[in-house]
């Protein structure tokens, strides 16, 4: 089961979820910082992968390819935003 409703503790922004791509390795904090929430400017970042998902808010992101606990990732402060 997936929470939909993430929100980051550290910039206090909703996490966003993109459904079968993953983000480039060229990808850095700025470049987030500069372009979150617009899909239209994330587009330039991400790469088309079936099965995977691509997760990101305003200071941290991660693509994930297989089931992953992302609590036991101690650097991510993404937190159930309750539903």
């Amino acid at each position: 089961r997936t929470c939909d409703q993430l929100r980051c503790t550290a910039c206090d922004f909703r996490v966003s979820l993109f459904d079968d791509y993953i983000w480039d390795q060229s990808c850095d904090y700025l470049f987030f910082r500069n372009n979150m929430p617009e899909l239209s400017k994330l587009r330039a970042k991400m790469i088309k992968k079936k099965g995977a998902r691509a997760y990101a808010c305003q200071c941290s992101w991660r693509s994930v390819h297989e089931l992953t606990d992302l609590q036991a990732e101690q650097q991510l402060r993404w937190v159930c935003g309750k539903h």
